[in-house]
């Protein structure tokens, strides 16, 4: 792999590790500077490895030069404080003997202090998600304004605020007592779910699905069920919901990323090692009497890899979109539960009940109603399609939408 194609890689796995280590070391109050150490040590791989080639160990590199920046930085920083504060010169000695832990155990376990760090529950949930794609998936200003539909302004000022907040309640780089884990697990929970979302139900321009992220919030999941303390049930259940939606992105799109949809996927393109993974793991989450909404859009999602089309299958899924509105509603799973029970109960009953939901904000309220009309009224499908047409922003989706008005 060439230095142009590796960086940017690199760039997604390895920024976030360096970050987490050093404001875990250097405080909270120091993550801005750790972003900007990181920033440089890439820069430094940008000038040097497409002239001299890229080194044997290209970790190995960005880890030595960022410790090296980290630490030349900060010991410049301190004995010119220390010049102006006599109080601080002895503290100036102790710099020389400073070292910077970059082994792989202490990456793990910094970047999951740092996820429970960024989800504290002091921010407010859209500022922990930009946080986590800033700090832990490296993603830029640009990257993150796009997944929200927003400006670099509006970020920028989340995550100050986000950080400013960070800094009044002293919050520590560290796991939280065991009595608080369980509480706190909820809000880093969500924020990786979230995380996911962002990536699978993209509202970029021109992608229907950012695979980097997914993957990014599968990383970190994978770090809270390697963790005797955080290896719960509720993360087993939203890691197997992960695996079971990731092991069908080969097929969820075509060569030139329009979408295809589920009806039409290939399924010999379907992930059989990550569907196994996700069985497992969702065995793994039936311990106990909880049931969360990661059990239920596990269970669901895990029908969604067995291709039969069967009454069966649609009837399981229908009661498992009922259990789910029950514990937890939000107008996309009361769509897909619709979607359900057309293929359960046929289509007249998912008519009158899509009707009802009123969602008519929502693009994909529209596409599912001009799904049921398009086989007995046509030009209502076709108002319906349109409707959907004016609502959607991302490109893929409304190339989706024209192709089945045309095909109409």
């Amino acid at each position: 792999m060439s230095s142009t194609e590796l960086i940017p890689h690199l760039f997604r796995t390895e920024f976030s590790k360096i970050v987490s280590v050093l404001s875990k070391q250097f405080g909270m109050e120091q993550m801005e500077w750790a972003e900007d150490i990181a920033s440089e040590t890439f820069l430094s791989a940008l000038h040097t490895w497409p002239y001299k080639g890229v080194p044997g160990n290209p970790e190995a590199w960005l880890y030595t030069v960022a410790r090296n920046k980290a630490l030349n930085d900060y010991k410049r920083n301190r004995l010119f404080a220390a010049k102006i504060s006599p109080e601080l010169k002895q503290t100036s000695t102790a710099l020389e003997e400073m070292e910077i832990d970059l082994s792989a155990t202490n990456i793990s376990d910094s970047q999951l202090q740092m996820l429970f760090a960024v989800c504290h529950p002091s921010i407010p949930p859209e500022a922990q998600v930009a946080l986590a794609l800033r700090v832990l998936c490296g993603l830029g200003i640009d990257e993150i304004a796009t997944a929200f539909l927003t400006s670099k302004d509006v970020i920028n000022k989340r995550l100050y605020r986000a950080k400013e907040k960070l800094r009044q309640e002293d919050v520590l780089i560290e796991m939280p007592p065991d009595t608080e884990i369980i509480q706190r697990l909820d809000t880093v929970l969500t924020t990786l779910y979230l995380l996911f979302n962002e990536g699978y139900y993209s509202e970029s321009q021109d992608a229907i699905l950012r695979q980097e992220l997914c993957e990014e919030a599968m990383r970190l999941t994978e770090l809270l069920i390697e963790n005797k303390k955080t290896a719960l049930p509720f993360a087993y259940a939203l890691y197997a919901l992960m695996c079971f939606h990731a092991s069908r992105f080969a097929a969820r799109k075509d060569n030139t990323g329009a979408i295809i949809l589920y009806a039409d996927q290939d399924d010999n393109l379907w992930d059989r090692e990550l569907i196994a993974r996700g069985a497992y793991h969702l065995h793994l989450a039936s311990v106990g009497d909880n049931i969360s909404r990661y059990h239920l859009e596990a269970a669901i999602a895990y029908w969604h890899t067995q291709k039969a089309d069967t009454p069966e299958k649609w009837e399981s899924i229908l009661q498992l979109y009922n259990q789910l509105l029950r514990l937890h509603y939000s107008p996309v799973a009361a769509l897909n539960r619709t979607f359900a029970l057309y293929k359960a109960n046929g289509r007249e009953q998912a008519i009158k009940e899509a009707e009802q939901l009123q969602l008519s904000g929502n693009h994909y309220y529209h596409i599912l109603l001009g799904e049921l009309y398009k086989e007995t009224d046509t030009a209502l499908a076709r108002q319906y399609f349109e409707n959907a047409l004016k609502l959607a922003s991302n490109a893929t989706e409304r190339k989706m939408i024209v192709d089945k008005i045309e095909c109409l």
